[in-house]
């Protein structure tokens, strides 16, 4: 019981992690300067990790793929001693969306025990995610039709009543096309694909499956998220250049292995935090009311299975 408890705990000290983040990167909504808005919130959470009675490592973090400010792989965060734990963080999710003011944005953090979070580069990985009802209908082998047909055939729909999301870039166009010749309905989004996979997992989200290639932080954060919830979400590593080529192979890794859930975030001590920064699918942005600042935050524990939505209200 002691255990549920300091995990109960520490989630919610997590959840302190994020707000803070979030509230540092709403400042900077709609100025134009992405690389502001991702320090602040870089700043922010790296401060309040060290202010936690816990000893965690950086096992995969955002920032060097884009060249932007980091909590880098393998930095100790935390005040020491126990639970010592395994991080993946994305202190801002969507940093053109804050910069430019548009739609959807999340400061992420999701922790397990050592050695239960996938620890690798931060590069780009092809993948597609699912809900409980098709985490057995996918294979990133299979061809977008042949995948869309066995979605629709457990999710008990029409391929013409699935929805795919999909970020919206250049590098997608031929996937379109593929997944409107398959007969599908496409929703294109800006930035944010750990929303957009996690969105498979809500029923009312209408969202049924993500496709395409995003971040591989992404990827481990949407996984622990996704094998709490029962989904399913199947990737592999797709550099777009040589750098990032050997950026997979400098940490032993192949563009050859598919890796699930499970490889992913391993076991069920996992917990996947979550505050808004901009209104989006999952949650609501930070808003200033009267003096306040108000918070909407999502805590998803695997030890019990449970989702829960936080809202603050943060005096100043």
């Amino acid at each position: 019981m002691a255990g549920i408890v300091m995990d109960r705990n520490l989630a919610l000290e997590f959840v302190r992690v994020t707000e803070a983040a979030a509230i540092a990167a709403s400042d900077w909504i709609g100025r134009g300067d992405a690389h502001a808005a991702d320090g602040a919130a870089v700043d922010a959470m790296r401060s309040r990790f060290n202010d936690i009675d816990f000893s965690g490592v950086i096992v995969i973090g955002e920032g060097s793929k884009d060249e932007a400010p980091e909590l880098y792989t393998g930095e100790k965060v935390g005040k020491g001693g126990k639970p010592r734990l395994d991080l993946a963080v994305d202190p801002l999710e969507c940093t053109d969306s804050v910069a430019y003011g548009r739609y959807n944005a999340i400061c992420v953090a999701a922790s397990g025990p050592r050695g239960s979070l996938f620890s690798g580069p931060d590069t780009y990985m092809e993948k597609i995610a699912v809900g409980p009802r098709a985490r057995k209908a996918i294979n990133l082998d299979a061809s977008v039709a042949v995948n869309l047909r066995n979605i629709a055939k457990a999710l008990g729909k029409k391929i013409a009543d699935i929805t795919v999301v999909v970020l919206d870039r250049d590098r997608h166009v031929d996937l379109i096309a593929q997944i409107r010749r398959a007969g599908a309905r496409v929703r294109l989004i800006t930035d944010g694909d750990v929303a957009g996979a996690l969105a498979t997992c809500t029923p009312r989200s209408g969202i049924d499956v993500l496709m395409g290639i995003g971040g591989s932080t992404e990827a481990v954060l949407a996984a622990v998220a996704i094998k709490i919830l029962g989904g399913e979400i199947l990737c592999r590593f797709k550099p777009k250049d040589d750098h990032h080529a050997k950026l997979v192979k400098k940490h032993g890794l192949t563009t050859k292995r598919t890796y699930s859930s499970e490889d992913l975030a391993k076991g069920k001590d996992l917990t996947f935090t979550a505050t808004g920064v901009i209104d989006g699918p999952l949650l609501t942005g930070v808003r200033d009311v009267d003096g306040v600042t108000i918070t909407h935050s999502l805590v998803i524990r695997g030890q019990t299975e449970t989702m829960r939505y936080i809202t603050t209200h943060h005096t100043h």
